[in-house]
């Protein structure tokens, strides 16, 4: 098969690939009908994540199953499936507890790689949910969205709590920044402020549903949060980049008492337990739990209450993935959909 391997920094080649096979009575075999890249994807390819060997990329994956394992008993040839960016077995003390990416068998799924014409899902009925039948074209963007970058949007404002009577501050404008944005106002926020300078971002972003936009950053876009909500700080506030400006950022425009929600991988970051002590902030995140609120986003997508595949502003055949890797990366695109 076809599939994505970067060699080095900047270095993304499409290859032939073996084609995947069952390992595991417990896996499954998709055909990807639609990848993407991620915006952590690009920590390698900009060489801040380090490569020791070329990798297989991609997480993100839609697909019709193939083939299952001899103990898989949920799933069937010919279904339809949206799966997390971790596989988990959903039936381990923590999986049940809601927290499927910390499963104690789990895999990720970037270590085998999804930007490519077929995948291997370890665990498959636990990380695989099928949707009713098999879903219009037009709907493929958004439940690919909902394999990550939805998803963990969704986790980023729930955690920051973000409901009915909440101003919501989202820090990050990348596709899950505009998905927590959309979560935030499914969730029921009373007003949402995107922090973003970049006018197609700041367009989705009103479009998903934020009231307010704020340009500045660092310690003047501090100031302009607690400036618009009256010198307090934002409830609820989700932190979606994962650098140290964007961290210290989020946690200084939460006023006391307040919740931050942070998603964005972390590189390099360190808080000082001073000012996280005085601060009176809750701190929850992580690596989402995309696979809680997979049926759910589902719902939403079939029912065609939320579009979040407005997200992928470039598509691109499978064979050009090292465009959509540089447009991302000069921020020409907010995400890039790979079609096999």
């Amino acid at each position: 098969m076809r599939g994505v391997v970067l060699h080095a920094p900047g270095d993304v080649r499409v290859e032939d690939r073996p084609d995947p096979k069952i390992i595991e009575p417990t896996d499954a075999i998709i055909r990807v009908s639609a990848a993407c890249v991620c915006g952590s994807d690009l920590w390698p390819y900009r060489g801040i994540e380090k490569l020791d060997r070329p990798a297989p990329m991609g997480h993100e994956y839609v697909g019709v199953v193939e083939e299952v394992g001899s103990q898989v008993t949920t799933l069937k040839p010919g279904q339809f499936v949206v799966g997390s960016f971790w596989a988990s077995d959903n039936t381990c003390e923590i999986c049940r507890s809601g927290y499927q990416s910390a499963c104690i068998h789990r895999v990720l799924m970037g270590t085998l790689g999804t930007q490519a014409e077929y995948a291997r899902i370890p665990l498959a009925d636990g990380t695989l949910v099928a949707t009713p039948g098999l879903p219009d074209a037009d709907l493929v963007p958004s439940l690919l969205a909902a394999s990550d970058v939805l998803g963990t949007g969704w986790f980023g404002a729930v955690a920051a709590q973000a409901g009915p009577g909440k101003t919501v501050a989202v820090v990050g404008d990348g596709a899950v920044g505009l998905c927590a944005v959309l979560a935030a106002k499914q969730l029921g926020a009373e007003r949402i402020i995107a922090m973003s300078r970049h006018e197609p971002r700041r367009q989705l972003a009103l479009e998903f549903g934020a009231t307010d936009l704020v340009t500045e950053r660092g310690d003047e876009g501090v100031a302009r949060i607690k400036e618009l909500t009256g010198g307090l700080g934002a409830h609820s506030v989700v932190e979606a980049v994962g650098t140290q400006e964007s961290m210290t950022q989020a946690i200084r425009s939460t006023r006391p008492g307040g919740h931050m929600g942070f998603v964005g991988v972390s590189h390099d970051v360190s808080l000082p337990g001073d000012e996280l002590f005085f601060s009176l902030v809750h701190l929850h995140g992580g690596p989402a739990p995309v696979r809680q609120y997979l049926p759910e986003l589902i719902d939403l997508i079939v029912s065609r209450e939320i579009d979040p595949g407005k997200v992928f502003d470039l598509t691109l055949p499978l064979d050009r993935a090292a465009e959509g890797y540089q447009a991302m990366d000069e921020r020409r695109a907010i995400k890039a959909l790979l079609t096999p």
